[in-house]
This record gives C-alpha cells, sequence and structure tokens, in this order.
C-alpha cells in the first residue's frame, strides 16, 4: 500500500476517532444537564430516561469502535508494510474496502464467509 494511501487512512481513523469522542462528551454535558425535577409527570420522566439509555447504548457501541481504531492505528504504526492485508487468508484487502471501513481487517471474502458462519448459513 502506497505512503499517501496509508496517510489517508490514518487521517481518516483520527478524524472518526474525534468524531466519536466529541459525541459522547456532548451526551454526557446532556445527561448531567437534564433534572428530572423539571420534568411535568411520569411520562415525560419515562421518555427522558429512555432517551439516555439509547444515547449510552449508542456511546457504548461507539467505544467499541474506539478499541478498534485504536488497533488499526497501531497496526499501522508498527506494521505498515502488513496494513491492508487480510488477517485471515493474507489477500490484499483492497483501498476501496478499506476508504469504506478503516478498520477492517478481513478481505470482503473473508469477512462474508465469517458473517455466514455467525448467521449459521455455513
Amino acid at each position: 500500500m502506497k505512503a499517501q494511501e496509508l496517510s489517508l487512512i490514518k487521517d481518516r481513523l483520527l478524524a472518526e476517532r474525534e468524531r466519536i469522542l466529541n459525541k459522547a462528551r456532548e451526551t454526557l454535558l446532556t445527561i448531567n444537564e437534564v433534572n428530572t425535577d423539571d420534568l411535568n409527570d411520569e411520562v415525560d420522566i419515562a421518555s427522558q430516561e429512555e432517551g439516555e439509555r439509547v444515547s449510552l447504548r449508542l456511546r457504548d457501541r461507539e467505544a467499541k469502535l474506539i478499541n478498534k481504531i485504536d488497533e488499526t492505528l497501531s497496526r499501522l504504526e508498527n506494521n505498515p508494510d502488513d496494513f491492508g492485508t487480510c488477517e485471515e487468508c493474507g489477500a490484499p484487502i483492497g483501498i476501496k474496502r478499506l476508504m469504506a471501513r478503516p478498520v477492517a481487517s478481513l478481505c470482503i471474502e473473508c469477512k462474508e464467509e465469517q458473517e455466514r458462519i455467525e448467521q449459521g448459513y455455513a
């Protein structure tokens, strides 16, 4: 993979990481600002709490993505020559796939096979 492509992928990963962290900060500020005493009735309180639960669930998923981003950045730094190679079969992952999903560690064929196995089709 070319140095320019690696740099572009690294920049995308860092930007996505920053976006996720900013969103997490916003969520925490929003949750901390809401005072349930200001809500009029139980339905308002329940609605507010459900919204907070959904936001926290999304932030949890994003925290897992941050871990993947950090692992990918580490792979980029420690093994740039091997970056973009499928961990399963050793084939090139492809720049289009990496641009769409920079944290991808499997080529599309291996990922599809993994998903078939997970769904019980293989």
